[in-house]
């Protein structure tokens, strides 16, 4: 049964944002009481977050599929929909999140650190929001967004700043027993150790982690072993202790080669040249193994490497080697340049920069891309002839209709607004961008209509003039 899991694929789905109502008031004695339909809630986010309480992807391993709730439709008497609860999922410090493709999404390092992996669709507008003195009983409403899908890969990388690697049962899993508390699985056969194994080592002020790698052989790096499967949570260590079986029972090995091996399957992998190496000779409570770890110690120094002789058995010469390692770690520690605060950058946009483009494509088909068109096409019903024309309108005062006329597109050529997979395409006619002269004032119940004071529409007036602005900012305060 798999009880350890560090490298998962992890579909994610955020919620939906709820559509907006389109609803007018019926009250008594009040046949025109106005447009009172609420707007829909935000769809639920999908969020990544540390727990130093997690420590594998075996939960995700089971249950790959993750979703967050939608948010619920506006209603009418001005009722927005509830927001969709976001969904948060616990992972392990140091998880790696990737795309299909293997790009880095987030490094998640610390607790509390956050990553949103699917962001909830935003809800729509109800046709209270969209009302104005040019549009005074819109008989239409938004539609919600729906939320961010994609497929990601998490990868745990342990978070240690000493790592143990070397052959099968040279002793790795003895050796972090008796540095520190942890209890690893400890057999006389290979492989014991499938997952990695942490503890934490205490050596005078300093206090450090140390984990062992399950054992490495020839062609690790390629797949062959286990060593493929953890060599990456060897990355963030801070110092490599070669652990060398000193009183091995092979007589095609010695403890030189297996370093040489390990060297050559960590250069392989690429990535740890500059991580500072310590070797340790193992098993030296075996007569034959303490001859031989005095045998080869001045070949390991003059190669340039610091050389302890210890046994976990026996627990000699653990002392030297965990304050040695305590001052590597110290002095890599004080190395690491110090965080800065975060400085919030603003990037304003050019003057010229209409928020959109048009490209011409080999078919002859004109393409839109960008943002905002795309998702007003998104929250746009178009079985509602009236929310068509809405759209319509959003479109001419973006500019649009310039900018095709500019391409060159002329009446009846083809024009698509958003993605080849998910795009909405139509025929174009250059008035139909120009909504509100070709149909006039839409939404307006003309009941309504009736003399009006000076100053009622001056006023009248200026509320246009800021429907025009809010509507070109798509109702966004930000």
């Amino acid at each position: 049964m798999t009880t350890f899991v560090d490298r998962v694929e992890l579909h994610v789905a955020a919620g939906n944002g709820g559509h907006g109502c389109a609803s007018v008031h019926r009250e008594k004695f009040k046949p025109l009481g106005g447009p009172d339909g609420g707007n829909g809630g935000r769809g639920g986010d999908v969020t990544l977050v540390v727990d130093q309480d997690i420590t594998t992807l075996l939960d995700y391993h089971h249950s790959p599929h993750r979703k967050a709730t939608n948010g619920q439709p506006g209603a009418g008497d001005h009722r927005s929909g509830k927001d969709g609860q976001d969904l948060v999922l616990p992972v392990p410090d140091g998880t790696v999140v990737l795309d299909r493709n293997g790009n880095v999404l987030a490094d998640l390092v610390g607790q509390g650190t956050t990553f949103v992996a699917g962001q909830g669709g935003r809800g729509g507008l109800g046709n209270a929001a969209l009302a104005s003195a040019r549009r005074k009983a819109p008989g239409f409403a938004l539609l919600g967004e729906p939320g961010e899908a994609r497929d990601i890969v998490l990868e745990l990388k342990t978070v240690a700043d000493v790592a143990l690697v070397g052959y099968p049962s040279a002793g790795k899993s003895s050796l972090i027993s008796v540095l520190s508390a942890a209890k690893p699985k400890i057999a006389d056969y290979p492989f014991t150790t499938l997952v990695p194994n942490l503890g934490v080592v205490t050596a005078g002020s300093t206090v450090y982690t140390i984990a062992d790698v399950p054992g490495l052989i020839p062609g690790a790096s390629q797949g062959r072993g286990l060593g493929l499967e953890f060599l990456r949570h060897v990355e963030r260590c801070s110092v490599l202790v070669h652990v060398l079986d000193t009183a091995t029972l092979e007589s095609d090995r010695d403890p030189v080669s297996d370093l040489d091996m390990i060297e050559e399957e960590l250069k392989q992998y690429g990535g740890l040249e500059d991580r500072p190496r310590i070797v340790v000779l193992n098993k030296i409570d075996i007569p034959d193994g303490l001859d031989l770890a005095d045998m080869i110690r001045p070949d390991l120094e003059a190669r340039g490497y610091r050389v302890f002789e210890v046994s976990a058995v026996a627990r000699t010469g653990l002392k030297e080697l965990s304050f040695a390692l305590a001052g590597v770690i110290a002095e890599a520690r004080a190395a690491k340049p110090v965080e800065v605060a975060t400085r919030i950058v603003i990037r304003p946009k050019a003057v010229d920069d209409t928020g959109f483009t048009v490209t011409k494509e080999e078919d002859g088909l004109y393409r839109v891309r960008g943002e905002k068109p795309e998702r007003w096409v998104r929250q746009t019903d178009f079985n509602n002839d009236e929310a068509v024309g809405y759209l319509a309108d959003r479109l001419n005062r973006l500019g649009v209709e310039d900018e095709l006329m500019k391409a060159g597109a002329r009446a009846g050529d083809g024009v698509a607004i958003g993605a080849e997979d998910n795009a909405v395409v139509f025929d174009w006619e250059p008035t139909m961008a120009a909504g509100a002269e070709m149909l006039g004032r839409r939404g307006e119940d003309h009941r309504l209509e009736a003399p009006r004071p000076a100053a009622q529409r001056r006023r009248d007036r200026e509320a246009e003039r800021d429907e025009v602005q809010r509507e070109f900012d798509d109702f966004n305060p930000f």
